[in-house]
């Protein structure tokens, strides 16, 4: 307090004031001392409770952390035998595809060379009918035509016969008169001409049998042709037997490809098993996410394979 201004007379009175007042500011500071410490006591009770409050949202922080842990592998699980069925059921149906392909182009193959075949055994065997045909005509008319010549030469050797017995008695005559000369003539100019109609007749004769000559030529050149169209038929056989062999290559490939795929579905489970222990020893607060460049986002939104991408395997 400070030192006080009154005269001796009046100093209690002073004193008295200063003495109220000391009260008055006592008992106000009481007051903002017990309302201090009230709200002490208070905000202690309300630390206490943010504490709990805190605890408790830890503790189900926690519990969410492991159920999301466990529900992200049970989807990833679950994702996993999706994808797992999804490629078998691609691949059984890329191999019932293929195989049905092969056994239809198969029966494709099989039924061309039997019609082939079959044509051609028609073919060539209607070609040996009618060449048989042709040569045993061929030979009767030659036989025929034969025996006319030779009956022919017959005739005509007996007709020479009685000629030339005709000439002779005319030659024995030769000795009597002349008078008989203009008709030994005559019968000479008959014979040369006789003889002459023979030789025409037997220049025809070589004449036709040159032609069946040639006739019999044409048909050994069709045979030839034939026996060429036999030989590219059997070509195309050949052929087919190496498309049929291209196919079974390209069964093999798929094959191949399915063992990559394999290969592959199991690098996706070891990449997942190292998503879930990644999930299971890294940091709670940081949940895992798939990018668009790992393995099983990409398997997911590729989908299955198509048959055009096997189909581009290297053959």
């Amino acid at each position: 307090m400070g030192h006080c201004c009154c005269k001796p007379y009046s100093c209690l009175q002073c004193l008295d004031q200063t003495n109220e007042s000391a009260l008055a500011k006592e008992k106000q500071l009481s007051l903002e001392l017990a309302n201090i410490r009230d709200e002490v006591a208070f905000n202690t009770a309300r630390c206490e409770k943010l504490q709990k409050e805190k605890e408790e949202l830890e503790r189900r922080f926690d519990e969410e952390v492991r159920r999301l842990r466990w529900q992200q592998q049970a989807e990833l699980q679950a994702l996993e035998d999706r994808l797992q069925l999804q490629f078998e059921a691609e691949v059984s149906r890329l191999q019932e595809e293929h195989e049905g392909q092969l056994l239809r182009i198969r029966c494709q193959h099989e039924e061309q060379v039997e019609d082939i075949t079959a044509s051609h055994e028609a073919a060539l065997l209607e070609m040996e009918n009618s060449h048989t045909v042709t040569i045993a005509i061929l030979q009767d008319d030659h036989d025929h035509k034969v025996q006319e010549l030779m009956s022919t030469h017959e005739l005509e050797k007996k007709e020479l016969e009685e000629n030339f017995e005709k000439v002779r008695l005319s030659l024995q005559m030769a000795l009597a008169p002349y008078q008989h000369l203009d008709e030994d003539m005559n019968s000479l100019k008959q014979v040369l001409e006789m003889k002459n109609q023979q030789i025409h007749r037997q220049e025809k004769k070589i004449i036709e049998l040159e032609k069946l000559v040639e006739k019999n030529i044409l048909l050994e050149e069709k045979i030839q042709v034939l026996q060429q169209q036999n030989e590219d038929l059997k070509a195309r056989i050949d052929q087919n037997t190496v498309v049929t062999r291209q196919l079974s290559e390209e069964n093999a490939n798929l094959q191949e490809y399915v063992e990559k795929e394999t290969q592959e579905k199991k690098r996706l489970s070891r990449t997942n098993e190292e998503l879930l222990w990644k999930l299971q020893t890294g940091d709670p607060t940081s949940p895992v996410k798939l990018s668009p460049t790992s393995p099983i986002y990409r398997c997911s939104s590729s989908g299955p394979p198509s048959p055009a991408r096997v189909s581009t395997t290297p053959r």
